[in-house]
């Protein structure tokens, strides 16, 4: 299975202002962490992936087939959870689970069966009765997961999953994306580096609508080699920094100095330097910010 998008372009404001361009990217079965501040295009690109925008320009096809032309086809391989939590607050967490399961088409027989699973899978078994307004807003992201998973799609594409989401929750739904991960295409969009720096098969970075990486994290690690320091600084070089071009990845206190972490391509001049090992945070500072 192979998803192939092709000099995708969206823009607004008559034209004068990019939310895409040009972005071509193959996908195939595995997991794609997705990387960007806000307004890179991150949102855009995943509504135009589930048929709900149009691009302005370009292909999509899924195995050489044009989506658009596959039509509801196309759009009932497709699990999609969004970042806003648009449910009925007056709805069960069941009934709510039911209701999106008739929108998919399930039989009521599969349909019960793969409601109980999604369930047990979000650990949300013991609250299935109650109405989603007493949700909290962890509990309702993982009614979103539910109800994406609900008709076992081959293309899930997930915004913010784990936002709301306690420590134990969020390596619990990683590890399971991350499972089921061998037979689907899954693009996960995110903030939080660390939930998709060990289960994604590659990193894509978005910057004012542009594609600006798309690789395994370990080579994006590589890229940035000897341009991470850390500096401890006294207070007035502190100062320094903070006013400077250079990108400060992480502030700490030591004693009564302060450790800087910092991504540069040249090496730092104040305080006491030392190069050290990257990480996907690092990455992403150097990229897309």
């Amino acid at each position: 299975m192979v998803l192939k998008l092709n000099g995708i372009k969206k823009s607004y404001n008559n034209g004068k202002t990019y939310a895409l361009n040009d972005f071509s990217a193959d996908f195939t079965s595995g997991v794609y962490g997705l990387l960007g501040p806000n307004g890179a295009g991150k949102s855009t690109l995943m509504n135009i992936i589930t048929d709900n925008l149009k691009a302005d320009a370009g292909t999509i096809t899924l195995d050489g087939l044009s989506i658009f032309h596959m039509g509801s086809r196309y759009r009932g391989m497709l699990g999609y959870m969004p970042q806003q939590q648009g449910i009925y607050d007056d709805f069960t967490g069941e009934q709510f689970l039911w209701y999106m399961a008739a929108l998919k088409g399930l039989k009521r027989k599969e349909a019960k069966e793969t409601i109980d699973w999604t369930l047990e899978i979000v650990n949300l078994k013991q609250s299935r009765y109650k109405k989603l307004k007493s949700y909290s807003g962890g509990m309702k992201q993982r009614i979103l997961i539910a109800q994406a998973l609900l008709n076992s799609p081959p293309i899930l594409i997930m915004d913010e999953p784990t936002a709301g989401l306690d420590s134990k929750e969020r390596i619990r739904i990683r590890n399971f994306i991350s499972e089921i991960s061998k037979d689907k295409i899954v693009l996960i969009a995110t903030h939080v580096v660390s939930d998709i720096e060990y289960i994604s098969k590659e990193i894509l970075i978005l910057k004012d609508g542009l594609l600006v990486r798309k690789n395994a994290s370990d080579i994006l690690l590589k890229e940035i080699e000897h341009k991470v320091f850390e500096a401890v600084v006294g207070h007035d070089e502190q100062k320094f920094y903070e006013h400077s071009e250079y990108k400060i990845a992480n502030i700490m206190l030591v004693g009564d100095k302060t450790c800087m972490r910092i991504v540069s391509d040249k090496c730092p001049q104040v305080g006491e330097i030392r190069e050290v090992r990257p990480n996907l945070e690092d990455v992403y500072l150097y990229f897309a910010e």
